[in-house]
């Protein structure tokens, strides 16, 4: 079975690692410094929201059936039959923002200077190599995974037993409460 990102909402610290590692991944020169420097600036495909005291990590779902494709007249957004990533293609993209519309995830968005729609591709270059995408290899929580769901679904049901026998599990992110009463959420 495929990978995918899934999420631990109560590891996010919202400390934005996914971002930047993002941004720098999709950049020309692929180093921080170099991103920071290029014109038009590189924009992420993952970005940050805060919701009361937790944070969430949007981005693509990659979604099984996926309206951007379904919805999108040209055949840029196409979902990649071996990774199941869905793509988007920016020789292709007029910028009708059909796929931003019709994304019920905000994980479409819409690149003000490109004029292309911009989304989460699972950097492809990485995980041909084997590794993780940037997001998840930069999260320092851990609270992005990369994982079959057979996968997921198992280290579920192991925390689950965990919980149900009694077994203390450690926090689920070092500092997180700290963090946010620091942010003033808590």
């Amino acid at each position: 079975m495929r990978k995918t990102i899934f999420t631990v909402i109560e590891k996010c610290v919202a400390c934005k690692s996914c971002e930047i590692a993002c941004a720098v991944e999709h950049s020309p020169t692929k180093t921080l410094f170099g991103a920071l420097g290029d014109d038009p600036r590189v924009r992420q495909r993952v970005r940050v929201e805060n919701v009361g005291a937790f944070s969430y990590p949007s981005r693509c779902q990659h979604c099984e059936e996926p309206s951007c494709v379904a919805a999108c007249p040209t055949g840029a957004m196409a979902r990649d039959p071996l990774t199941g990533a869905v793509t988007s293609d920016a020789a292709k993209c007029i910028g009708c923002w059909m796929c931003v519309m019709v994304c019920p995830f905000g994980g479409v968005s819409a690149d003000p200077v490109g004029k292309k729609a911009l989304k989460c591709d699972r950097c492809p270059d990485r995980t041909a190599a084997g590794q993780d995408p940037a997001c998840v290899s930069a999260c320092p929580t851990k609270a992005l995974l990369y994982l079959t769901p057979e996968e997921m679904s198992a280290r579920q049901r192991r925390a689950t037993a965990l919980s149900a026998v009694g077994v203390s599990l450690a926090p689920a992110a070092p500092g997180a409460e700290l963090w946010r009463s620091l942010r003033g959420d808590a």
